[in-house]
């Protein structure tokens, strides 16, 4: 008999050592189930995240980052976080972003050969037209210096298509999509991939360099205005910006883009019949301004202080600006809902934790991670200037990674960052970024979630937004895995991120599990465990000035 209990008793051991580990620091990693309860109850029984999310998308709108509406953004939720009783809230300036810019009447028609209302919306940092403008429609490619000169002298008073026509996509993927059990088991695997990264940097200069030249061309060569092709189909607009925030250069003209089927139409008409030369003319009207009285940005920042480990710090946060085409709901309201919802759930349980929380809601996530990078290099750790000068012209998102990292104080104090930025999904469970030793932490922090589908833990990366900016000096940061919805086939950057696309449900769930995330984080006796720190790859060493 006691042969055969323990016979059973070594079969369901772990089959290796790092499974055992594994085990025993899972069983040992402590919930407060009680506190847990409580959670629960505040955050599904009278939960405000659905209130938040209304006055930043209905009421506040579009949030551009340097805009007025992004400013009035940063100073509500800086009042409402005080409101709750947060400390230290303050919208804190992480640096100079540039011109603020907004539009508020966009309009395009076809006159010839038949009037026609079309669906088009300004990229952002164009300039306006100064009222209605007339002009024949021409299709151009200019995407080298080689097609400017080609088309000098040839374009004044034009409205020119930039695009090519591109196939219809095909609906193979739905629309509306949440993980099941397959979908979920293929994420936590982890795929061991090769080679090395993409020059990104290098890529992003060349575009920055020619888009100044283009703006200047277009402006010398008398172009009214430019029109470019929706990249998604089915009438949605999706936008990003194309002129330029920095003062004193050119901002270029006017530019739209247009739905995909209507810019079609306009090529084919184009085309025309081989044998009469089509006219098509078109009257474009855009109100835009740009806003050069604060050039500086703001990240909202604010406080549940701690106790007796008060100078350690878990952070929370989200980016609180969008693109101008819709209200920003799911891109990013919706994480800076969460966010705030999470804090305030804490606030409202009396919850004293031992760790300081800290909210941190960034702006200049859509340009590049800028406020989120600019305020861990304040208060974390940073890297040396390049020595090229001309390098230091350039964005510091466009910068080589140089080295040795410089830590500062507070690095050694910081326990954890969690970050939502995927739509308005619920929550299935959470990214290490290859951080295997948070694996039993997670999972056992997810136990208390299991019924609301929340119970996946993966070693994957996860990329395109702020936890990166902690990630990459080496603080443990972390985005959840999120149910799709329809954020990447209908409101990423589009003109359908409206409020309505938002789901309450999933909302409620995220906000829950992000408070227990943060409670558990701030009261256990250890911070969490940190993957090695970042070292130089040998591309990387190439730039490293002799500092290693």
């Amino acid at each position: 008999m006691k042969r055969a209990v323990l016979s059973v008793l070594l079969l369901s051991l772990p089959s290796s050592l790092g499974s055992l580990s594994a085990a025993v620091a899972s069983a040992e990693e402590p919930i407060d189930w009680e506190m847990v309860n409580r959670i629960r109850d505040e955050g599904f029984q009278r939960s405000q995240v659905m209130e938040t999310l209304r006055h930043l998308t209905d009421d506040i709108g579009p949030r551009l980052t340097g805009s007025p509406a992004m400013k009035a953004a940063n100073e509500w939720t800086r009042d409402q976080l005080a409101g709750w009783g947060l400390v230290a809230a303050v919208a804190e300036p992480w640096g100079e972003f540039g011109r603020g810019w907004s539009f508020d009447r966009a309009a395009l028609h076809v006159l010839r050969p038949r009037a026609t209302p079309l669906s088009a919306l300004p990229t952002a940092w164009t300039p306006g037209t100064a009222g209605p403008v007339r002009g024949l429609a021409v299709r151009v490619d200019l995407g080298d210096d080689g097609d400017l000169e080609k088309q000098r002298g040839k374009l004044r008073g034009k409205v020119l298509l930039l695009d090519e026509d591109r196939e219809v996509r095909d609906a193979d993927q739905p629309e509306f999509s949440r993980y099941d059990r397959e979908s979920l088991d293929e994420v936590a695997g982890y795929p061991i991939g090769g080679g090395g990264r993409p020059d990104f940097r290098r890529r992003g200069r060349g575009r920055r360099e020619f888009q100044k030249k283009l703006n200047e061309f277009l402006v010398a060569e008398g172009v009214l205005a430019t029109l470019s092709i929706s990249g998604r189909d089915s009438g949605i607009l999706r936008l990003g910006g194309a002129g330029s925030r920095e003062p004193g250069e050119s901002t270029g003209v006017t530019a739209l883009v247009v739905a995909a089927e209507q810019y079609r139409w306009l090529l084919r008409l184009l085309e025309g019949d081989g044998e009469v030369e089509p006219e098509v003319e078109l009257e474009v009207e855009v109100g835009a301004r740009f806003y050069d009285d604060d050039l500086m940005a703001y990240n909202t920042v604010a406080e549940i202080p701690g106790t007796d480990l008060r100078d350690q710090v878990v952070m929370v946060g989200a980016h609180l600006d969008s693109w101008h085409a819709a209200a920003g709901s799911n891109d990013n309201g919706a994480g800076s809902a969460v966010a705030m919802e999470a804090v305030r759930i804490l606030k409202a349980l009396g919850v004293r934790p031992r760790r300081t929380i800290r909210i941190a809601l960034w702006t200049g996530e859509e340009q590049g991670l800028l406020g989120s990078r600019a305020y861990v290099e304040k208060h974390f750790a940073t890297r040396p200037e390049p020595t090229d000068p001309e390098e230091r012209k350039l964005p510091r998102s466009l910068w080589n990674e140089t080295w040795p990292i410089e830590y500062r104080p507070d690095h050694a104090k910081f326990s954890a960052y969690f970050n939502m930025d995927n739509g308005s999904g619920k929550f299935r469970g959470i990214y290490t970024q290859g951080n295997v030793a948070t694996v039993p932490i997670f999972e056992r922090w997810l136990l208390p979630f299991n019924d609301l589908g929340a119970d996946t833990v993966t070693n994957r990366n996860t990329g395109g937004t702020d936890h990166q900016s902690f990630d990459r000096y080496g603080l443990p940061g972390f985005q959840f895995i999120q149910d799709e919805l329809d954020y990447s086939s209908r409101t990423h950057h589009t003109n359908l991120d409206h409020y309505d696309h938002a789901r309450a449900e999933d909302l409620k769930q995220a906000s829950v599990v992000m408070a227990s995330f943060l409670y558990h984080a701030a009261m256990r006796d250890d911070k969490l465990p940190r993957k090695p720190q970042p070292q130089p790859r040998p591309a990387a060493r190439d730039r490293a000035d002799g500092r290693q």
